[in-house]
């Protein structure tokens, strides 16, 4: 048994390899873009990790795959990966002194069974002055995320609060993943790492 990742980022590489669990990670290949926004941010998500999941099965019909979407939803408006710098700090201007939420949807999916479930987690951002928010872009790679920042790291300085799951956030919700895998009959705490 072994997973595939259908994702490229490497924080849901990283929050994966927290256990000893076997997989792969590869591109689904999917294109986001391709699918409207129609009014629900998290309906959004898990139905871009369900395409995610579908795009990737063909090419591994044994495995069990996993696919991950995260979206942000500030004000009635989503936000996904701006194209540029210019729109990534138009992003951190709706978001200074408001909250928002983050949303990631995740399926998991083997021999025609599919799973799916999301986790929201909310987030006060600290006002920020353009000045930051140009530091920020100048030290901070931003392009391959939602709402054009991380929170891990120096990310950390945006956010004056947080609700809910910090691991969603970086893309993966640990707890969602445990019981959407219980259902494929894959217990994380079976694949548990020592560290220190």
């Amino acid at each position: 048994m072994r997973i595939i990742l259908g994702s490229q980022s490497p924080r849901r590489r990283e929050i994966l390899d927290f256990f000893s669990l076997p997989f792969v990670q590869v591109s689904s290949g999917f294109d986001e873009e391709s699918i409207p926004f129609a009014g629900d941010p998290a309906q959004h998500a898990m139905l871009l990790s369900q395409k995610k999941a579908e795009a990737l099965v063909a090419k591994y019909p044994d495995d069990v795959i996993l696919t991950a979407d995260s979206v942000v939803y500030c004000k009635g408006a989503l936000y996904n990966k701006p194209a540029d710098e210019h729109e990534a700090a138009s992003f951190l201007q709706a978001f200074s002194g408001n909250w928002q939420s983050v949303i990631t949807g995740v399926t998991v999916r083997q021999h025609g069974e599919v799973h799916t479930a999301f986790e929201e987690t909310k987030l006060l951002i600290n006002p920020l002055t353009a000045e930051q928010i140009k530091k920020f872009h100048t030290h901070c790679y931003f392009l391959d995320k939602a709402g054009g920042y991380a929170i891990e790291k120096s990310g950390n300085l945006l956010v004056s609060r947080i609700e809910g799951c910090y691991y969603n956030v970086m893309g993966l919700p640990i707890n969602t993943v445990q019981k959407l895998l219980l259902k494929l009959r894959i217990d994380l705490w079976n694949y548990l790492k020592s560290f220190s």
